[in-house]
């Protein structure tokens, strides 16, 4: 369900096709809610990262899950992207007061619920996948939110201020501090989850969503075997830069590109995912890059990639769909 005024508008009849959506944060859940406003939801799984999982107030918080999660719902905040709309913060005010720390981080009343089910439910033995399937049902969110793998393996950024959670640097300190290496911890270790692996060997295309490629997809391309899986995966795969004109729309993806040695261009994210998918998704604004980046490989198309409403969000959806017919038009062509 959709609160945001945008307009309803029909499925197009074609819109079966079985995606797979790899997602961050707020900028993937503007595609995703646009995505099931041209598809049956249900058809829809989304991979999301959790490596911008952090411990906080003894609850596990989990970012980009929740963002995907309430967006797909219709309830999350329209204004910051993430939270849930119309929430307050007099639990947050009082933990800041109890553990006398310093507030950095938000939790609204009601996104603290989350957390502490959440937290609840995994000191019970249940796994991050079961609690957010559980949540999703509760919510009406028919479309598979996926963490991507069930370990915890939190994202660590050493910079010239000292080594912190990625949550520390993009939000305590306003992504200033210059990142010199970015870690997942512990993820050697993890494993993609069975409703992961899944969603990539079943999907009829996959979709890179527009998030910060190093912090929001590298830790899913980084999960043992995730990589390879879409390596193999014979459905197309596109992705959508989330750099404009060498800007990110939200988040640190430029400096954070800037700083660890890759070009913070449209060009730069096509050259990252240049040998794991097929089409990318660039800016109009970034039209002049379109043969460069064919270079690579890649079949290039180009359109308006700023979702600053429901119908850009709609319109940009309906543009990867068509896309997407594109690539399995000629895919078939080469068999």
């Amino acid at each position: 369900m959709m609160r945001d005024g945008g307009p309803r508008l029909l499925v197009p009849p074609n819109a079966t096709t079985m995606i797979t959506a790899l997602a961050g944060g707020v900028g993937a859940a503007k595609l995703l809610e646009g995505l099931v406003r041209v598809m049956p939801s249900e058809y829809l799984s989304v991979i999301v990262n959790t490596s911008d999982d952090i411990q906080m107030f003894g609850l596990h918080i989990s970012p980009d899950v929740d963002i995907v999660t309430y967006t797909l719902a219709g309830l999350v905040n329209p204004v910051t992207g993430w939270g849930l709309v119309n929430d307050t913060f007099y639990g947050l005010d009082s933990l800041v007061r109890f553990y006398d720390s310093e507030r950095w981080f938000n939790l609204g009343d009601r996104d603290l619920a989350t957390h502490i089910y959440r937290t609840d439910q995994l000191r019970q033995g249940k796994t991050p996948t079961e609690i957010t399937r559980h949540i999703c049902e509760l919510l009406g969110v028919t479309a598979r939110v996926l963490p991507v793998t069930d370990a915890f393996v939190p994202t660590t950024i050493v910079t010239d201020q000292g080594a912190m959670h990625f949550q520390e640097y993009l939000i305590r300190y306003r992504a200033q501090p210059v990142v010199q290496e970015i870690r997942f911890e512990n993820i050697e270790d993890a494993v993609a989850t069975p409703e992961t692996i899944d969603a990539i060997v079943s999907a009829e295309a996959i979709v890179i969503c527009p998030s910060n490629p190093l912090i929001s997809i590298g830790p899913i391309l980084t999960v043992p075997g995730v990589r390879k899986l879409l390596e193999q995966a014979s459905a197309p795969k596109i992705a959508i830069s989330p750099i404009i004109k060498g800007q990110a729309l939200k988040g640190p993806a430029d400096r954070m590109l800037a700083q660890t040695g890759s070009p913070a261009t449209a060009l730069g994210v096509a050259q990252i995912y240049a040998n794991l998918i097929d089409g990318f998704i660039i800016d109009q604004q970034d039209a002049d890059l379109k043969e460069e980046i064919e270079k690579l490989g890649l079949k290039v198309f180009v359109t308006n990639t700023v979702m600053s409403g429901a119908t850009e969000k709609y319109a940009l959806a309906l543009f990867t769909m068509q896309a997407i017919k594109e690539l399995q038009v000629a895919k078939l062509s080469r068999v």
